[in-house]
């Protein structure tokens, strides 16, 4: 099991003592547990063995190191068995809607015995959840809504999520017989925000007829519940957690066509026949086929099938038929932004407010990764759930960023931290703290935290206001969505982004794989009208940092190059870009 895993399982049971009313230390400790999972740097499951590493690590004693030794060994833990048994495995469906956190579904439970999602649709349905403490008829509304969005994505799993999946599978079929090549397709390749399914290309000589032992290797496939169907060329499959795996075996004369028809999209690959028709082919899995005299004239790799098309090799991030074949063929592809380009993270958090590591813990792991800079970017007061800062913790922690940069520079000559704060727009627009502090910080970046119930004409004023502010100079995360759990809060994008234009303030893409804020579509609008894009983390812990090449994936989907993300600037030049907002006008 991965680290993730094992959090996971770890928070489910937390959540599940909570739904039971079960002591507050020993739900925290749950919670405690699955933090120090997540953020060790080495494979728990290795570890599991030997309970004096466990132990060793915070927040794990004897009793907790049993319990992941158990859940290691067995795949599943008997007290989060136990709960699930007391109530309904439905609770753990209940937790992932937006408006439903475990004290609300522990009243609901206590109330009305509901513990599935049809039970409590119904109930407020009825008008019945508004008559519970803390409830009304606002939040009644938002729980349906977070039931629908839930149902409308029920199936569908984050990147993170399905890479966790292929750092198990994948090199388990590259040493499946026979196999001399595996490639990842779908959406996934494509690098979508959320996939439904894996499709996986194997190739090998005389595949599919002579694959039979790669065929009996892919149903021993690790974490297989059951098999959805099996061919000579495909084996369907559906894993533990839910996940469904197709794969599909072809000679390698064949795997470029094969690995482009599966990448899709499927309004790529449309256009990509009609052009194909038109110039006297036909394209499918198999190969690029002259209609003429049926000879083979392309199908090895992909390259070579745009190329007999007249086309550069389009990346697969731009497959979404949304002018890439034209551009493809006037030689006008964009030269997207790849993970080497950037040279710093600006948003991160440490343990002054809700992070798990130092200022030099974090720079540390920023150096290794071959950067030249980062940002301690704190939350502000208002989010005084994850420890913000006020005015004058502020002041002190920018003091002490200045100071961990000077220790951090003589390990590394020339490294630079900046100091910063990840300030709160407050529901009427302003900042969560005085524009004196935040003139004196290197990088503001101004999120929403709270109101999401606010109607689009209210958020988008807010919005606005924040950005006239002359020392904000990133708009964090600008929807607010958290995917597959919460939708984004409704305002008026485009005039949110001409003003990011108007008054230089860049927006984020927000690589957490939860976030990947802003989308792929709003990133391409931010190209077309000049807002600059700031590629970040939110790391909490120096493994998030990793977590980078999912906002890139975002950015390259959005059509960006190197020069549309100020990131990938040098240090100066990259605070040069900010500091000119902080001496604009104010509207």
């Amino acid at each position: 099991m991965t680290n993730q895993e094992i959090a996971r399982c770890l928070r489910q049971t937390a959540d599940l003592l909570e739904i039971a009313g079960e002591d507050g230390f020993r739900i925290r400790s749950y919670r405690r547990a699955a933090d120090a999972v997540e953020g060790c740097a080495e494979p728990v499951a290795g570890m599991a063995a030997d309970p004096k590493r466990l132990q060793a690590l915070p927040g794990i004693g004897r009793t907790m190191s049993g319990h992941i030794l158990e859940l290691v060994s067995s795949g599943e833990l008997s007290l989060r068995q136990e709960l699930l048994a007391r109530f309904q495995p439905g609770m753990l469906d209940l937790l992932q809607v937006s408006g439903l956190g475990p004290k609300t579904v522990a009243l609901i439970w206590s109330t009305f015995g509901a513990g599935t999602l049809d039970a409590v649709e119904a109930l407020a349905r009825e008008g019945k959840l508004r008559t519970l403490p803390r409830l009304g008829g606002k939040a009644e509304e938002k729980i349906l809504r977070g039931i629908g969005v839930y149902r409308e994505l029920s199936g569908r799993f984050r990147r993170d999520q399905a890479a966790e999946v292929l750092a198990v599978v994948q090199p388990y079929l590259e040493r499946a017989p026979g196999v001399e090549a595996v490639t990842i397709a779908g959406s996934y390749r494509r690098g979508k925000e959320t996939v439904g399914d894996l499709d996986v290309v194997l190739s090998g000589a005389g595949f599919p007829a002579s694959g039979a032992a790669a065929r009996e290797a892919v149903l021993r496939m690790p974490r297989v519940e059951n098999i959805l169907g099996q061919a000579e060329n495909k084996i369907s499959l559906r894993l533990h957690g839910g996940m469904q795996v197709d794969v599909r075996l072809l000679p390698p004369e064949s795997a470029g066509a094969a690995l482009q028809y599966f990448t899709g999209s499927q309004a790529h690959n449309i256009a990509l026949r009609a052009r194909a028709q038109k110039l006297g082919f036909k394209l499918n899995e198999y190969g690029l086929i002259r209609i003429e005299d049926g000879a083979m004239a392309a199908g090895a790799d992909e390259a070579g099938i745009y190329a007999a098309l007249g086309l550069a090799w389009i990346p697969p991030e731009l497959r979404e038929d949304a002018g890439e074949l034209e551009a493809a063929a006037t030689a006008s592809l964009p030269q997207l932004i790849v993970p080497s380009d950037i040279r710093g993270d600006v948003h991160m958090h440490t343990t002054a407010s809700d992070g798990r590591a130092s200022i030099e813990e974090m720079a540390e792991a920023a150096w290794e990764r071959g950067y030249a800079y980062i940002a301690i970017t704190e939350h502000s007061q208002a989010l005084a759930m994850a420890n913000g800062l006020n005015e004058t913790r502020m002041l002190e922690h920018r003091d002490r960023i200045r100071a961990a940069e000077q220790v951090v520079q003589q390990r590394h000559p020339g490294f630079r931290i900046f100091t910063g704060v990840e300030v709160d727009i407050l529901a009427d627009g302003g900042l969560d703290l005085e524009d004196a502090v935040l003139a004196q910080l290197d990088v503001v970046i101004g999120s929403i935290h709270s109101r999401f119930d606010q109607s689009l004409e209210e958020t988008t004023a807010r919005l606005l206001r924040a950005v006239a502010n002359p020392h904000l100079g990133i708009l964090g995360h600008p929807s607010g969505r958290l995917l597959l759990r919460r939708p984004a809060y409704t305002c008026d994008f485009e005039r949110v982004a001409a003003a990011c234009a108007t008054q230089g303030v860049a927006m984020e893409i927000n690589a957490s794989p939860e976030r990947l804020d802003i989308n792929d579509v709003q990133a391409r609008r931010c190209r077309q009208l000049g807002v600059g894009v700031v590629i970040n983390t939110d790391a909490h812990h120096p493994r998030h940092l990793d977590n980078i090449v999912y906002g890139i994936a975002t950015a390259r989907r959005g059509w960006l190059e190197a020069g549309d993300v100020l990131n990938t600037l040098p240090a100066e030049e990259f605070l040069q870009r900010l500091r000119r907002r902080a001496s604009a006008p104010r509207p």
